[in-house]
């Protein structure tokens, strides 16, 4: 163990490597090997992921709140990364030798069931706070909750709040999403390989983070372009992306802590 201070707090964490401006490159290489190992079942999950998207959306154009739309979308990828715990031990399964099946991905969480609902209990409640923070910028600069979709177009889209209340919005969005994946992006993986302790995981990310935050940031970087290919075809690309982003992250995660 490592001991850190990050904003006055001393942590303790496992040691992380210094990373360079080739990794993210030689991760996705590695996990787009694990996609094409595993294509079927790399596609399925990924379809599953998807089709999990569509339904929240066809619940909220049910319930006339296809504003919410956007930020629902958003919602759903700051807790995808726990969603793809079974992307993560496909690849965990492939480095060790053990045989993968869909029964064995579908399984995975049992590895570490208290780690890794209690990280997901988290990412819920950032998924929560964001919802709410959403609807709060929105209610400060329209002094209303987000309208149905013929008044949004007219209403929203077409005032002269619209670029202050994107920008505001778009802020607040950074801010979660930087924090979510300073705190995911090492200590999902982790908590699936080894029965280390939320905090443990958590501070080890934090750490990787705050170490190597030039390369983390063109990791994260990298994550929102291939998320943006897959919502720019209508979720479809999704089915790709989303495995592969999951199986280069099991490989960060490898390549990150020693």
């Amino acid at each position: 163990m490592i001991t850190s201070t990050v904003m006055g707090l001393k942590i303790q964490h496992l040691p992380v490597r210094r990373l360079t401006a080739d990794d993210p490159g030689r991760w996705l290489a590695a996990g787009w090997a694990d996609f094409l190992r595993a294509p079927a079942l790399s596609l399925t999950y990924g379809l599953g992921l998807v089709l999990t998207g569509y339904l929240i959306a066809m619940i909220l154009v049910g319930m006339d709140l296809e504003s919410l739309l956007p930020v629902t979308t958003a919602g759903f990828f700051l807790i995808a990364p726990i969603l793809a715990v079974g992307l993560y031990d496909i690849s965990r399964r492939y480095q060790k030798g053990e045989p993968v099946s869909l029964a064995t991905t579908l399984a995975a969480w049992q590895r570490n069931p208290t780690g890794l609902g209690t990280i997901g209990l988290i990412l819920m409640l950032c998924v929560a706070a964001w919802m709410q923070v959403a609807i709060l910028i929105f209610m400060a600069f329209y002094h209303s909750a987000p309208p149905p979709m013929e008044d949004f177009i007219h209403g929203v889209l077409m005032s002269q709040q619209l670029i202050p209340f994107l920008l505001v919005g778009s802020a607040a969005g950074y801010v979660l999403a930087s924090a979510v994946f300073a705190l995911s992006v090492i200590s999902i993986p982790m908590l699936l390989d080894s029965e280390v302790s939320v905090g443990t995981a958590v501070f080890t990310s934090i750490a990787a983070v705050r170490k190597n935050w030039d390369v983390m940031f063109t990791w994260a970087a990298t994550i929102v372009f291939l998320v943006g290919i897959g919502l720019g075809t209508m979720f479809v690309g999704l089915v790709v992306t989303l495995p592969l982003v999951a199986y280069a992250s099991w490989h960060a995660f490898q390549g990150t802590v020693e």
